[in-house]
């Protein structure tokens, strides 16, 4: 047997560069990428925004805008693909080569319906009849686990989960059995669970198929767990390649580095987060040199007048001059980077919560919303139960976590909490008053003790208005004297981290990170009691993320504030909370100290959820037991009997008892703990004993 099958890469990408057309001349985004991709191989690319990851992955197939100017060479099996005419690219595309995208709800066309799409993906490259394909378009959808495929044909895309597009945009991709797979950020917009039900079909497409897999992502867990090797990125370029097992254990560039110390771990190892100071230079404006150098604490003089080119021994490399001294010391993040001293936020005593008193009490909250069907003359049909039975307690000084997939409720709990008004069914303490029985004037006091910090910071920011009339806003609308206000927003600025000069900046001229110091520092501004942050970093970079959880850390103890967290990432949840509550369908289903639920989840949900979370180390992810929960959350339109988890429960499937199957499909579960007196408690009529 030869050598050259395995010496003969399937995808080589040589000195790769993009240029786009911009208002003073070219704007670089691509700057001299080299990649080889074998067969059968998964090739994970990561990095922060802006790094180049996309454009290289798009710039492949061709499928870049008319302001871009390509160079280099990708060949394909040694056929060269830069500057192939676009009738030659139109037959690789799909055929050779798929792409799966980041948002499949604007991949897929509206109008069209999804078994249409995926057969016309076969067609286009095979001489089949349309029944034909449609039978293989139903297969495709069986292969990727969309439920009863043969009706799912038939379905538009807006009536499928995003996690049932994302597996149908999968389908379309591998229906041509396509050498190399390009999947960019296909999991970015997921749920936890969906994610791993994601990956799972990726990783089936590509056993199936035989594919080749180039995988985009900034989230290093999911690289952990998938790729063979990885390509770091920043400012346009590979700065280090390897195995993935020998990048994680030991990286070589400081940039790596810096994003594996960034990241939140959901098995609590990661200690306190370390952040990349400063922010990308734009690409427009990158300086000589290294262009890392600003942001690196390992920079030299030498850096800054020539940028280092990758190298190293075998298949890692960095590009670093000091590449070889890092793989020798092997050190952690937190002895290259500076770490912030931050003050120890969790509750002193978990155990005696009863002498700290209480923020927030809910009880049985409960909120339906009208079916309504008809164009012009409306009609109820029937109603939508998004909110049905949550229970929440926070005390002073605490951090709750609230989380649970998509469509469980958790944004309507915070609507209700927040509408400082009579629940439709329940009851809502805030700072011992009982919202049901507050007058206008009462609540427009007690307003100023609850603040939010919403998801998008750009979109919760006015653009018109500079961030100091933006912070001012919330001391106006409690007429605070004008004196006050002055002195209050170059103090709260400071505070976030940001500098008062800056306080005539609009929002478009700060940084995602930034903007969210800013949305910070306006909740902050009436010095509220508890603060409510609606996934106040899921839209930002990991090391952007690790500042402001940082900075959150620091206001808490500082200013002596309760948080309530939502969000799906359990890795923040489990760095940043002491306590957290779980709901599925609009219930709580378990509840607990951070530890208890994390270390010894009692509810089937909870353990899937956690098993669901990938972690950025490629040896403890291989080995850990996963739990893929089947299809999406039932509709809320429908209340169920028994206990509403059961349709996709592992527990309940396996239940051989008749009796045991009847009680949760009759009887519908209540929190109850494992012992006397437990503040873990779990909504299952089977739960495992936290106390083993």
């Amino acid at each position: 047997m030869t050598t050259t099958a395995v010496e003969t890469p399937l995808l080589a990408v040589r000195d790769l560069r993009v240029d786009f057309a911009g208002p003073h001349g070219p704007v670089p985004a691509v700057r001299g990428v080299d990649l080889t991709l074998r067969r059968g191989e998964t090739l994970g690319i990561v990095g922060e925004s802006g790094s180049g990851k996309s454009v290289t992955a798009l710039s492949v197939l061709g499928l870049l805008p008319g302001t871009a100017r390509v160079s280099g060479s990708v060949r394909l099996d040694g056929r060269e693909l830069v500057g192939l005419p676009g009738r030659d690219l139109a037959a690789i595309r799909g055929r050779r080569i798929a792409m799966v995208f980041q948002d499949p709800l604007s991949a897929f066309t509206p109008v069209y319906r999804i078994g249409d799409q995926i057969a016309e993906a076969v067609r286009v490259h095979q001489r089949v009849d349309k029944p034909t394909a449609r039978r293989r378009a139903a297969e495709l959808l069986d292969l990727v686990g969309i439920p009863a495929p043969d009706r799912a044909l038939d379905s538009f895309p807006h009536e499928f989960s995003g996690g049932m597009r994302q597996r149908a945009m999968i389908a379309m991709a591998v229906a041509n059995q396509p050498d190399i797979l390009l999947a960019d950020e296909p999991t970015t917009a997921l749920d936890v669970t969906i994610q791993a039900q994601v990956l799972d079909v990726l990783r089936t497409a590509q056993r199936e198929t035989g594919a080749a897999l180039v995988l985009v992502s900034h989230d290093l867990g999911v690289i952990a767990g998938t790729a063979d090797r990885v390509a770091v990125m920043y400012a346009g370029r590979v700065v280090e390649t390897a195995g993935v097992d020998a990048l994680f254990e030991a990286p070589r560039h400081p940039y790596t580095l810096g994003l594996i110390g960034a990241l939140p771990r959901l098995d609590g190892r990661g200690g306190t987060l370390v952040p990349i100071p400063g922010t990308p230079a734009p690409m427009a404006e990158l300086p000589a040199g290294c262009p890392f150098a600003a942001r690196c604490p390992l920079a030299e003089e030498r850096c800054s007048t020539a940028e280092p080119a990758l190298s190293g021994d075998g298949e890692h490399r960095a590009a670093c001059v000091r590449s070889a001294e890092l793989a020798e010391r092997r050190p952690a993040p937190s002895e290259v980077y500076p770490v912030p001293e931050l003050p120890d936020t969790r509750a002193a005593d978990p155990s005696d919560r009863s002498s700290r008193a209480p923020v927030l009490a809910v009880s049985g909250l409960g909120k339906t919303f009208p079916l309504l069907k008809g164009t012009v003359f409306k009609r109820r049909v029937g109603e939508v139960y998004a909110v049905d039975g949550v229970d929440l307690d926070l005390r002073e000084g605490e951090t709750l976590g609230l989380v649970g997939e998509s469509g469980s409720g958790k944004s309507t709990t915070l609507f209700e909490l927040l509408k400082l008004g009579a629940p439709e069914t329940g009851r809502i303490e805030l700072l011992g008053h009982d919202t049901a029985r507050l007058t206008r004037a009462e609540a427009h006091r007690l307003r100023s003790q609850l603040q939010i910090v919403f998801q998008d910071p750009m979109a919760s920011l006015d653009p018109r208005l500079p961030i100091g009339d933006i912070i001012a806003e919330p001391l106006r609308a409690q007429r605070a004297p004008r004196e006050e206000i002055a002195r209050r927003v170059p103090e709260l600025l400071r505070q976030v981290g940001l500098d008062p000069d800056h306080a005539v900046r609009y929002p478009h001229q700060f940084s995602g990170g930034q903007r969210q110091r800013v949305s910070i520092a306006r909740a902050l501004a009436v010095r509220p009691k508890l603060l409510v942050l609606d996934e106040p970093v899921s839209a930002l970079d990991v090391s952007i993320q690790a500042g402001v959880l940082n900075l959150l850390q620091s206001l808490k103890a500082e200013l002596g504030l309760s948080y309530l967290f939502v969000s799906h990432d359990l890795s923040v949840i489990r760095h940043l909370a002491d306590r957290v509550s779980v709901m599925y369908l609009g219930r709580t289903v378990e509840q607990g100290e951070v530890s208890a639920v994390f270390d010894r989840p009692r509810h089937p949900y909870t353990r899937a959820l956690l098993s669901a979370v990938p972690l950025p180390d490629p040896a403890a992810e291989r080995a850990r037991d996963r739990i893929l929960l089947a299809g999406d959350p039932p509709s809320p339109t429908e209340r169920r009997t028994g206990c509403p988890f059961r349709t996709r429960c592992p527990l309940y499937a396996g239940l051989t008892e008749a009796a045991a199957r009847a009680r949760c499909e009759q009887e519908r579960p209540t929190l109850d703990g494992d012992r006397a007196g437990s503040e873990h408690q779990a909504a299952c009529h089977h739960p495992e004993d936290s106390s083993d």
